[in-house]
Parts: structure tokens; C-alpha cells; sequence
């Protein structure tokens, strides 16, 4: 089976590729622990795939065999502009590599309807063009934010990449009369089931110190793959870990070459893995 590359170069390698198409991923991780620039890089190496095969030779190398890559890369943010995460991103790694490739990446903002039934005030996340209708109830806002997200990823998914940033944010949400944590939960899991016809891949990223180990677990049983990424500390130096916690059609791989769990790095091509931890 073909595979999608994630765009971490040495974990593509290991993993036979990358991801199965049809995967939804779940990318949970504690501050600063390298989840958010897994998916920066994820983002930037394959918007250099197409912008500058140069540079993305340079900075990932060869492909492995039989990888299709996905057509496009599109990025939806519920809280952010797309200047912000240009600006972020592009903080992140080599603003070079990074500007080259974002010209190739698809940003949409969610904000318009995130926020508009806060207290936030409108010029702080409307733009210019922003065009909103009177106002209309609190409920009905929340659910058009979820038909809204629902339109986005139907249209821009088949086929293609998506990071979805972040799911932390819909879960902070929640509230009795608005979001309940039922609504974000059949959203995962009609996210997996939908995803298998989208024969794309998508990552969703949410922290995994704003939810509750219960409710993570839900979400890690209804994506197809859950990467975790930790800081570990071991005398007087802390290292960032990455630990395949469930995969299906990959994990069966890294069993095989009874990989534990990942080292990793963040340097000026974004996130990276420094070490292969095994059992002997």
C-alpha cells in the first residue's frame, strides 16, 4: 500500500513511508514538547515538495518507495490569522526554507466563528472583509462553528493534507449549553470514518495537559494513530520524547524493530529525531 510521509525525514524511513491514506492522526503533547513543530515541519516539507525540490532535497533527501504524496496542504486554525502562524512558523525553522514553502500551503481561519460568541472583541479577530450577520443565539453560534469546520474539511480533505490546530481550543468550549464533550468526540470518530474516503491524511493536535486522561483516551481510541510527546527527565537534563502509542497498519513496523520510543530534536529544519531507543 502506498503510504503519505509525515515529512520527518528518519521517521518516514522507519515507518515504511509514512502514514496509511485514509489516517487520522492524533499528535498530544505536553508543553514545549515538539508536537506543535511536528506539525510545522510536516507542513513545510511537503510545501517544499513543490516549491523548491532543491531545498526539499537538501533538507529531507529521497523519498521512500512507494510514497505518494499528498495534491495539496491546507492548515485550519480555530484562533489564529494566517500571518500569525506564517510569522511562527517561519520563527520556528529557517525562515527561508519555511517562506518558500508556505507559499504553497492552504491557511484557514476558523476565528470568525470561534470567537464570535465570546467576549472577545470584535477588531481584535475580525479583519477587513469580516461580514457578520446580526447576532444570533449562543447554541446555534457553536453549532455553526462545528458545520463550519465540517464544510472545510469536506471540501479541502480528499486527497490531500490537513493539520487541524487545535483541538484544544474546541474542547476549552465546552460548556453545558453551548459545546458538550460529546459533540467534539463523534466529531473524531466521524473524522476517522470520513477520512477513509478522503484517502488523505490529517493530524490533529490537541495538549495533552488541557484534557483528562480519560477523555484522551477516547480520542487516541478514535483516531487511527496518537503520537505522544513528552519531556523526560533523566539527572540534570530534560529530553524531549516521541512514543507511538497506537498505529494501525504502522505500529506492527516499529514492533518489528522493537522500537520504544523516539528522541527527538528541534533545530533550523523544525522537528527532528536524534535517537532510536530500543529493547535488547
Amino acid at each position: 500500500m502506498a503510504r503519505i510521509p509525515f515529512g520527518i525525514s528518519r521517521l518516514d524511513d522507519i515507518v515504511n513511508g509514512g502514514a496509511p491514506p485514509g489516517s487520522v492522526v492524533l499528535l498530544a503533547g505536553e508543553a514545549g514538547a515538539g508536537s506543535r513543530e511536528f506539525m510545522y515541519t510536516s507542513v513545510v516539507m511537503h510545501g517544499l515538495s513543490r516549491a523548491d525540490e532543491e531545498l526539499f532535497d537538501l533538507h529531507y533527501g529521497d523519498l521512500p518507495a512507494d510514497v505518494d504524496l499528498p495534491d495539496e496542504v491546507h492548515y485550519l486554525t480555530f484562533t489564529q490569522s494566517k500571518s500569525q502562524l506564517k510569522d511562527e512558523i517561519e520563527t520556528a525553522m529557517d525562515p527561508e526554507m519555511a517562506e518558500s514553502a508556505l507559499s504553497e500551503v492552504n491557511f484557514v481561519s476558523l476565528s470568525n466563528q470561534y470567537f464570535h460568541v465570546s467576549p472577545v472583541p470584535r477588531d481584535w479577530y475580525a479583519g477587513e472583509t469580516l461580514n457578520i450577520s446580526s447576532l444570533r443565539e449562543r447554541s446555534q453560534e457553536r453549532e455553526g462553528l462545528l458545520s463550519a469546520l465540517g464544510s472545510e474539511l469536506s471540501k479541502r480533505a480528499p486527497g490531500n493534507l490537513i493539520v487541524l490546530d487545535s483541538l484544544s481550543n474546541l474542547i476549552s468550549a465546552i460548556d453545558e449549553d453551548e459545546l458538550s464533550w460529546a459533540d467534539v468526540s463523534y466529531l473524531v470518530t466521524g473524522l476517522q470514518r470520513a477520512a477513509y474516503d478522503w484517502n488523505g491524511l490529517l493530524l490533529m493536535h490537541v495538549n495533552a495537559e488541557a484534557i483528562s486522561q480519560r477523555r484522551l483516551g477516547q480520542l487516541v481510541d478514535a483516531c487511527g494513530g496518537s503520537m505522544r510527546f513528552r519531556w523526560e527527565t533523566g539527572g540534570s537534563t530534560r529530553a524531549r520524547t516521541l512514543a507511538i502509542q497506537q498505529f494501525r497498519g504502522v505500529l506492527s513496523q516499529i514492533e518489528a524493530e522493537d522500537i520504544v520510543q523516539f528522541e527527538t530534536e528541534l533545530g533550523e529544519t523544525g522537528f527532528d529525531i536524534s535517537d532510536v531507543r530500543k529493547i535488547r
